[in-house]
C-alpha cells in the first residue's frame, strides 16, 4: 500500500460557456501534474462549463457539448494521473451538478451533488436535480471522498463518505467572494474535519463572472483542523499537495501559507479582478467613464487603470455652467496622476438646444429636477456615443448608497456596461480611496503613490447640477445614510430597530421610502462587483410594484 499521495490542484479561472478553452486548461493542468508525478489532478466544481452558469446549463445542447468535452479530455489524459473535473451530467432525464473522475481514457466515476444551494446568488434547486449521497471513489489503492461545494457545508455527506471508507476529502468548489468569506469557509471545513477525522482539501476557482468574483483561497486541513496548506486569494495557482500515510491515517504535508490580505485590500482586489475579467471575457479591451472631479468617478478610474492599464482607459470631463473650477482641476489631477487620457466635452451647447426644443411645452413652468436630469442624460448620451464610436465600454460610477436611494439619473449617469463600486457604500468609498493612495500591489497596473488628490476625498460631495448643490441637501449625511441602509438592506431590519439603534425616525422613513421607489432603477442598472451578501441583483430581489411600508 502506497504511503504517499500527490494531488495537483488547479485553482484556475474558467470562462462560462468557453467549453473548449476550459477543457484546454484542464489538459494543460493534467500535463503539469503528470510531469510532477501526481497521483491525481483536480479542478473545481463545474469547471468545464464555467460557473455560475445560471439557466445556460438547462439548455440540452450546452450540456451535451460539456459532457462530450469531458469525455474528450478523459481520452486525451489516459496515460498518467487521474483527473477530477466538475461539469454537468444527464442521467435518466435528470440534470446533475457532477464531479467526473477520469482515468485510463474514460470517466470511471461520477459524484453527484446532493445539497443544492438556493440562497443569495444560487438557484440550483430550480436548475439541478439532487443526487443521492454516494461513497468514495478509488485512485490507485486510495479511496477519496468528494463532497461538492455545498455538500461539505452539511455534515451528512462527509460523514457518509467517511463511514464508507474515504481516506481523505477533496472538496471541489465554485465559491464566490463576499467580505469575510474565507473565514466562513475555513470554520465550516474545520467542523467537517473534526466530525470525520479525515484530512480535507478545499479547492476553489478564481476569476470574475458578471457580478460574482471567485477568490480562490484554496486550503488543506489536517485531522484536528490544523491548516496545512493555504493558497493565495484571487491568483490563478497550480499547487502540488502531498499527503503521507502514517499509523493513524493520512496527513497533508504542510507548506508555507500564502499571505491573506486584510479586508480593505480584498474588497479592492475583488473590484479590480471583476472589471478585468468582465472586460476580458466579454471582449472589451478598453473602457471610458465620465470623470467629474468627485470621489466616485475618481475611484472607478483608479480601479479601471489598475485592472486594464492607463492606455486602455479614457476619462471624459463634461462640464456645465454649474461645474466648479475646482472640479475641473480635480478631474485633471486624477487623470494626470493615473496617466489616462482626459477629453473635455462641454454640455452647455447641447443643453441649450434641448431647452429650446422643450420650451414650447415647458412654457410657464418653473425649472426643477427635470432640467437637472437633462444635464445628466446629455452626459450619458455623449459618453455612449464615444463608447459606440471607439468600442470602449462605458463604466458607471454610482456607489451603493446612491444606487440604494436612487440618487442617480436613469439613462443619465446610470448609463454604462459595468459598475465596479455598485456594492460599496459611500463611507467605504472614502476608506478605499485612502487605502489605495497608501498602498500598491504587484497585481495593480496603475502607478504607485497618491493617485486620488486629498482634496477630491475631503470636499463635500456634490452632483453640481444646480448652484451650490450638495448631496446633503437631498440626503442625510453619508454616515447616517449608510448606517440606516446597512440595517435596512444588509440586515433587513425594521424601522423600529433602526430607531432603537439611535437613528431619527424621519430619516429612517425617508430612506425606506427612497429605497423602495428606486427599485425600478436598480432593475435597469448595470451589473457590478458583489462584495457583500446583500448586493443589488441576485442577493436582494424585491418587486418593483410594492405598496407596503413598515409602520414602525
Amino acid at each position: 500500500m502506497s504511503d504517499r499521495f500527490r494531488i495537483t490542484l488547479g485553482q484556475l479561472n474558467p470562462t462560462v460557456g468557453d467549453i473548449e478553452g476550459n477543457a484546454a486548461q484542464a489538459r494543460d493542468l493534467w500535463a503539469t501534474g503528470k510531469a510532477a508525478g501526481a497521483d491525481m489532478v483536480a479542478l473545481p466544481e463545474m469547471f468545464v462549463t464555467g460557473y455560475n452558469t445560471q439557466d445556460l446549463v438547462m439548455k440540452p445542447a450546452f450540456v451535451a457539448d460539456a459532457i462530450a468535452a469531458i469525455e474528450a479530455v478523459a481520452r486525451d489524459c489516459a496515460d498518467g494521473p487521474a483527473l477530477g473535473i466538475g461539469g454537468p451530467w444527464i442521467e435518466e432525464g435528470a440534470l446533475y451538478n457532477a464531479y467526473h473522475i477520469c482515468r485510463g481514457g474514460r470517466v470511471v466515476s461520477r459524484v453527484l451533488k446532493h445539497h443544492l444551494p438556493n440562497e443569495t446568488v444560487f438557484d440550483e434547486v430550480r436548475i439541478f436535480d439532487s443526487g443521492p449521497i454516494g461513497g468514495p471513489y478509488a485512485v490507485g489503492n486510495t479511496r477519496i471522498g468528494s463532497p461538492i461545494c455545498e455538500d461539505a457545508w452539511h455534515p451528512d455527506v462527509p460523514e457518509t463518505l467517511a463511514e464508507t471508507g474515504a481516506e481523505f476529502l477533496l472538496v471541489p468548489n465554485g465559491s464566490p467572494y463576499f467580505r469575510g468569506k474565507l473565514e466562513v469557509r475555513q470554520n465550516m471545513m474545520v467542523a467537517r474535519v473534526i466530525e470525520t477525522g479525515l484530512p480535507l482539501i478545499y479547492l476553489n476557482m478564481v476569476g470574475g463572472q458578471d457580478d460574482q468574483v471567485f477568490d480562490g483561497g484554496s486550503f488543506a486541513l489536517n485531522p484536528g483542523g490544523a491548516l496545512a496548506v493555504q493558497l493565495p486569494m484571487f491568483d490563478a495557482t497550480v499547487a502540488h499537495v502531498d499527503l503521507e500515510r502514517g499509523e493513524d491515517g493520512w496527513h497533508v504535508l504542510p507548506q508555507a501559507p500564502a499571505h491573506i490580505p486584510e479586508m480593505m485590500e480584498l474588497d479592492y482586489r475583488a473590484m479590480v479582478e471583476a472589471l478585468r475579467d468582465y472586460c476580458r471575457k466579454t471582449g472589451f479591451g478598453k473602457v471610458l467613464l465620465g470623470l467629474s472631479g468627485g470621489i466616485d468617478s475618481a475611484i472607478v478610474a483608479t480601479i479601471a487603470v489598475d485592472a486594464l492599464g492607463a492606455g486602455n482607459v479614457r476619462c471624459v470631463m463634461l462640464p456645465s455652467e454649474y461645474t466648479s473650477r475646482e472640479s475641473l482641476d480635480d478631474a485633471a489631477g486624477v487623470a494626470g496622476a493615473l496617466g489616462t487620457r482626459l477629453d473635455e466635452l462641454p454640455i452647455s451647447g447641447p443643453r441649450a438646444a434641448v431647452t429650446e426644443v422643450l420650451a414650447p411645452l415647458f412654457d410657464g413652468l418653473k425649472p426643477d429636477l427635470t432640467e437637472e436630469n437633462i444635464q445628466s442624460r446629455l452626459r450619458g448620451l455623449l459618453l455612449m456615443a464615444l463608447s459606440n464610436k471607439f468600442g470602449e465600454m462605458l463604466l458607471t460610477t454610482g456607489n451603493k448608497s446612491e444606487v440604494a436611494v436612487g440618487y442617480a439619473t436613469i439613462y443619465g449617469d446610470m448609463a454604462g456596461g459595468y459598475n465596479p463600486i455598485k456594492d460599496l457604500y459611500k463611507t467605504r468609498v472614502f476608506d478605499i480611496c485612502r487605502w489605495r493612495n497608501a498602498n500598491h500591489r504587484d497585481w495593480m497596473t496603475g502607478p504607485e503613490g497618491t493617485v486620488i488628490p486629498p482634496r477630491v476625498i475631503d470636499k463635500p460631495p456634490s452632483a453640481e447640477l444646480r448652484p451650490d448643490q450638495k448631496d446633503s441637501d437631498s440626503l442625510p449625511d453619508y454616515p447616517v445614510l449608510d448606517g440606516i441602509l446597512e440595517m435596512l438592506v444588509d440586515h433587513e431590519a425594521s424601522v423600529a430597530e433602526c430607531i432603537a439603534a439611535g437613528y431619527d425616525r424621519a430619516d429612517v422613513k425617508k430612506v425606506e421610502h427612497l429605497l423602495y421607489i428606486s427599485e425600478y432603477k436598480r432593475f435597469q442598472s448595470a451589473p457590478g462587483t458583489r462584495l457583500s451578501t446583500r448586493a443589488f441583483w441576485l442577493d436582494r430581489r424585491y418587486p418593483i410594484v410594492n405598496r407596503w411600508r413598515d409602520k414602525g
